[in-house]
């Protein structure tokens, strides 16, 4: 009996860890609980040496340590204070004018508002609660269908998962040991190809099934000329002045011989700049060139946008590392916020604390996870782990399918967090040794989980968006009309279309690596044949160059690395 459990100790402490999570311990503990108690039996039964645990406060530090992940904090903090400085609302009252007119504009709106918010927040329970008290109330008031709206809610919630400065991203680099800049631009066109899929199947609802998805009134639009005209040209011929003015900026900035990277963040910060400056003093010499929306979108849109921009094309371009560019970016939201005369001691504390609350539960989850993978190694988890995967039928791509399939049936009972420190770890050694570019797993892992939070019943997204939809009857403050309560079955069902166009993705990045894999086509490429190494005068450990005397003596020897 001890003998078989022996052989089957790594398997066992697996499923004793599935076991403890379902009973709904903290991942934490589990984690380290798990580790110290199997590592214990390993080494009462003779199958680990007692030295084994010395390793655990390296390890520790190590954590502590690690420069990557104060990426974390920054982001976070960043992404909060603006969120909670306003801009979300701002937003979504803006970009919902622009498209309101529109058969399914305000959901088209609710999802390019979630993409800021994503690649600002970074946070999904920040995203969806944000959207769901302010463009909730406005979606039923027109009368959407309660399914798509809390759909597209909680759905353009979780593009925070994939479009950076995600934290996912962030915590998938360290646990794969791949530069997170790298994962941001792995990470960027599947990003915003999946945002694209979500308002295309909202076009699709409002063309074949528009009372699903009605268009704003009249009387509701608020940014009307005195013409009645929605001011939408002026806003074109503003945005085609910035594009010309960009294009010619980036031909005197840049040679021929810049990266993709360096023009389209070249392109897009000049683009703002000048829309900004053109949309200022328009404002300030009164020339009254510009309609109402145009000028809104500008001064609303521009600053957020500047800032995701600087602070991620600083990364792609290499000029700051993540570590620094979240830095540049917390900065950059202080003083946003200040501009606005918006920043005061409870929004700063606020942000504070759930920065702090955030970043140690990142933190224990990783120190666990260490303590955890520690012992697993020690009882040969992962070579249990390898054999398993990598007697799979159909190689690379049986084992991504098994993969994806794994990680889609676990985010029924586990959040990102778990999925990224308890399964990235052990998939992630067998898909190096197969030859796999980690960035590419990453990615499809990332696209992956996100259906976590879609999940019904178990999705957080899901939770978040009940917190706020309202659960009776109430009176809208603006028609006077009783609107009829969202109800949990609503939510539930309306997240399933969602749920089909990221598994969708998921299948497009598998089969289209291409979409993950540009993040190094600027990189030089290296052929290993012509890669020849000259040993030189080696001592007497090798033969010196040709026509020079082999240098003989130890004295020789240890000149050479003098």
């Amino acid at each position: 009996m001890e003998a078989l459990f022996l052989a089957y100790m790594a398997p066992i402490m697996f499923g004793m860890l599935v076991i403890l999570l379902l009973l709904g311990f903290p991942v934490a503990f589990s984690l380290a609980a798990n580790g110290i108690l199997f590592g214990l039996i390993g080494i009462d039964l003779g199958l680990l040496s007692p030295a084994l645990f010395q390793a655990l406060p390296q390890r520790v530090f190590g954590v502590m340590g690690n420069e990557s992940l104060l990426a974390v904090p920054f982001f976070t903090f960043m992404g909060l204070i603006l969120e909670r400085s306003g801009m979300a609302e701002d937003l979504l009252e803006t970009v919902g004018q622009l498209f309101g007119p529109l058969r399914g504009g305000l959901a088209i709106a609710v999802i390019l508002v979630g993409a800021m918010l994503a690649a600002t927040t970074g946070v999904v329970s920040a995203s969806v609660i944000s959207m769901g008290l302010i463009s909730l109330p406005i979606m039923l008031r027109y009368g959407y269908d309660r399914r798509l709206a809390t759909g597209v809610i909680a759905a353009s919630g979780t593009l925070s998962q994939i479009i950076p400065p995600s934290l996912v991203l962030i915590v998938l680099a360290d646990q794969l040991g791949r530069s997170i800049g790298d994962m941001y631009k792995g990470a960027f066109l599947p990003g915003f190809a999946l945002t694209g899929l979500y308002i295309l199947y909202v076009v699709l609802m409002a063309l074949f099934r528009p009372k699903l998805a009605p268009a704003i009134p009249p009387e509701a639009r608020t940014f009307v000329e005195p013409n009645g005209g929605h001011g939408i040209p002026s806003l074109l011929v503003l945005m085609a002045l910035a594009v010309a003015i960009s294009v010619g900026g980036v031909e005197l900035l840049l040679d021929d011989g810049a990266h993709v990277d360096e023009l389209i963040v070249t392109s897009i910060l000049i683009w703002g700049v000048a829309a900004f400056v053109m949309a200022g003093l328009n404002k300030i010499l009164r020339l009254g060139l510009l309609s109402q929306i145009a000028e809104r979108v500008t001064f609303v849109m521009i600053p957020p946008l500047a800032l995701i921009f600087l602070v991620l094309g600083t990364i792609f371009i290499g000029v700051a590392t993540p570590t620094e560019g979240g830095a540049m970016g917390a900065v950059g939201a202080l003083v946003m916020a200040m501009i606005k005369r918006r920043l005061n001691f409870k929004l700063l504390r606020q942000a504070m604390d759930t920065t702090t609350t955030l970043t140690c539960f990142v933190v224990f989850i990783l120190i666990g996870s260490s303590v955890f993978s520690l012992t697993f190694r020690g009882v040969n988890g992962d070579l249990w782990v390898e054999h398993l995967l990598t007697g799979l039928p159909g190689g690379e791509m049986g084992f991504l399918i098994v993969v994806s399939i794994l990680t889609f049936c676990l985010a029924f009972f586990l959040d990102f967090f778990e999925l990224a420190f308890i399964i990235v770890p052990l998939i992630g050694p067998v898909a190096d040794k197969m030859g796999i570019d980690l960035i590419w797993l990453g990615i499809l892992l990332a696209v992956n989980m996100q259906t976590s939070f879609m999940h019904p019943p178990f999705g957080f997204a899901l939770f978040y968006l009940r917190s706020v939809a309202p659960k009776e009857d109430y009176q809208d403050r603006v028609t006077g009309k009783t609107i009829a309560k969202v109800t949990t079955g609503q939510i539930y069902w309306g997240s399933i279309p969602f749920i089909v166009i990221q598994i969708a993705m998921v299948v497009l990045v598998l089969l289209y690596p291409g979409m993950v894999t540009h993040y190094k086509a600027d990189r030089p490429q290296v052929n290993i044949e012509d890669v020849k190494l000259d040993m030189g005068n080696f001592g007497g450990y090798g033969a010196g160059a040709e026509g020079e005397t082999p240098a003989t003596s130890d004295q020789d020897y240890n000149n050479m690395f003098k």
